[in-house]
């Protein structure tokens, strides 16, 4: 098993401008948020997916959306990407539902100006009418880390200097 990437906390300075930028409130609660912040880890030794922990307790009624920030970057190994999706059972459950669909974390992403946190938008988009209440310190999302490869022609010297979507060039 190669170890190709490594979890760290974003500053305390970047988090608390983002959960405040994103829900509110006043620095005293994204502060304590901040703190009690979990890396992801695998369930199993068996698990290709590291579990990414709720921050805060969430209800997601039908229909609704949550952006969380989730106090969190990747450090990578050149030539790997992480994929962000729910976990499987709330996907099976609930329809929970990343708003991209896939999260594609890139590899200099973790040296952006907000030090690569990474943001985690969901939808419930249930069919059956089913409220998902989600504790903090549940495992709501997964990452998972592959190789990519590039064209032999691939020519491209530009660098990163932001964060979501700030790779395409429209």
């Amino acid at each position: 098993m190669n170890r190709v990437a490594k979890f760290e906390k974003v500053s305390e300075e970047i988090f608390v401008a983002d959960w405040k930028d994103t829900f509110g409130g006043p620095d005293s609660i994204a502060r304590r948020i901040y703190e009690g912040i979990k890396l992801p880890k695998r369930a199993t030794t068996g698990s290709a997916g590291y579990d990414i922990y709720a921050p805060v307790d969430f209800v997601l009624r039908p229909g609704e959306s949550i952006k969380i920030p989730t106090g969190i970057r990747i450090k990578m190994d050149e030539g790997y990407v992480c994929m962000v999706f729910p976990r499987s059972g709330l996907g099976f459950k609930y329809r929970l539902q990343l708003n991209n669909t896939v999260g594609i974390i890139d590899k200099d992403y973790y040296y952006s100006d907000n030090e690569g946190h990474l943001f985690i938008k969901l939808t419930n988009d249930t069919n059956e009418e089913r409220t998902l209440n989600h504790k903090c310190g549940e495992a709501f999302a997964q990452c998972v880390f592959l190789q990519f490869g590039i064209t032999v022609d691939d020519d491209v010297v530009a660098k990163r200097n932001g964060g979501l979507g700030s790779t395409s060039e429209s």
